[in-house]
């Protein structure tokens, strides 16, 4: 495994994992499960966030306390990554949120950008770029390239699940990025989906299949 790939174990959200894995499982279930192993995934991801030292008051009296450093950007990839980008605000509500729409060009299987919102100033933030799924590793690259072109520097990339190939893919691409996913799973198959997977993480948590 790469050294920029980080592979979160914690038993909790293995837990969750197989919940969100078993094809029984309900939309709003499946919804409510990504969020909550999202939030949960904030422990890891901003482990190297940078912190500053304030002063406060508490009823007793003054002292110093730590609060984070770095201003915080969590951008999803429509649609799926929209509901991790919720878990991660619900422990991070100052954070801002941008947006990055892509689909899969018929013809050339490449993604194409088709909507963009973005915050002011991105070289300022530390970017989360949110899926849950990281299969081929398209999308993920896409979205970074668009990221660094408006002035990201410091960026992670955000799934749940992740295919060997995704995870080649994008850390030859970006091997300076971190990764942070669930689980490594076994393979692509012939239509592009992770095996085992949990299907089309879209349709699941919006309930559109």
């Amino acid at each position: 495994m790469r050294k920029n790939v980080h592979l979160i174990e914690h038993p909790l959200i293995q837990h969750k994992l197989t919940l969100m894995r078993d094809k029984n499982t309900n939309t709003k279930e499946f919804r409510e499960l990504v969020k909550e192993v999202s939030a949960l995934m904030v422990y890891e991801i901003s482990r190297d966030t940078e912190m500053k030292t304030i002063e406060v008051e508490t009823p007793i009296g003054k002292t110093k306390g730590k609060v984070m450093k770095d201003e915080i950007a969590v951008v999803p990839i429509l649609r799926a990554g929209i509901i991790m980008a919720d878990g991660i605000i619900d422990l991070i509500p100052t954070a801002k949120v941008g947006y990055i729409g892509l689909y899969r060009d018929p013809e050339t299987l490449e993604p194409v950008e088709y909507y963009c919102k973005l915050p002011n100033h991105l070289e300022e933030y530390k970017v989360f770029v949110v899926d849950p799924m990281l299969a081929t590793g398209g999308s993920a690259i896409k979205a970074i390239e668009i990221l660094k072109e408006r002035g990201a520097k410091n960026i992670a990339f955000v799934c749940l699940i992740s295919a060997p190939e995704g995870l080649e893919k994008l850390s030859s691409r970006f091997p300076d990025i971190p990764v942070y996913t669930i689980s490594i799973d076994e393979k692509l198959n012939s239509h592009g989906y992770i095996v085992p997977g949990l299907g089309d993480a879209g349709d699941r948590l919006f309930g559109t299949k």
